[in-house]
C-alpha cells in the first residue's frame, strides 16, 4: 500500500436477529465511571460536561454518547432494538445505537450474549 492510500475500513457487523448484549466486567467499570463522570460535571455546564465525556471516552477508544448505551446495559440483556426503543426519547437514531454497540463490544466493554442457537 502506498502513502496516500488510506486503509479499507471493514464494513459494519452484522448481528443476527434477536442478539442481545450485556456488559462485560470492564464495561460495568467504565459504566460507573461514565456516570460518575456525568454527575461530577452535571452542575457546570454543558462544555464541562462534553468535556468530562471526552476524557472518559478516550482511553477506551469510544464516543462519548455512548456511555448512555451501557447506562441501558447496566443489569441486563437487551437486544438493539430495545436499545433503540429505550432510547428514542433522547433522539439518538437506530443507526447510532447500532454504531454504539458496535464501539463498546470492539472495546470489550459490551459481549454479545449467546444465542440459543449457539449453545451446546
Amino acid at each position: 500500500m502506498d502513502a496516500g492510500t488510506a486503509p479499507l475500513k471493514s464494513p459494519p457487523k452484522r448481528w443476527p436477529r434477536g442478539q442481545k448484549f450485556t456488559l462485560s466486567a470492564a464495561g460495568e467499570a467504565a459504566e460507573l465511571a461514565h456516570r460518575e463522570a456525568v454527575n461530577g460535571a452535571r452542575s457546570s455546564g454543558r462544555a464541562a460536561l462534553q468535556a468530562a465525556l471526552a476524557a472518559w471516552a478516550a482511553p477506551l477508544s469510544v464516543h462519548g454518547g455512548d456511555g448512555v448505551v451501557l447506562g441501558e446495559l447496566r443489569g441486563q440483556k437487551r437486544g438493539l432494538n430495545e436499545l433503540t426503543r429505550a432510547l428514542e426519547d433522547t433522539g439518538i437514531e437506530a443507526a447510532e445505537v447500532k454504531a454504539a454497540v458496535d464501539r463498546l463490544v470492539a472495546a470489550g466493554l459490551a459481549e454479545p450474549v449467546p444465542l440459543a442457537s449457539q449453545l451446546g
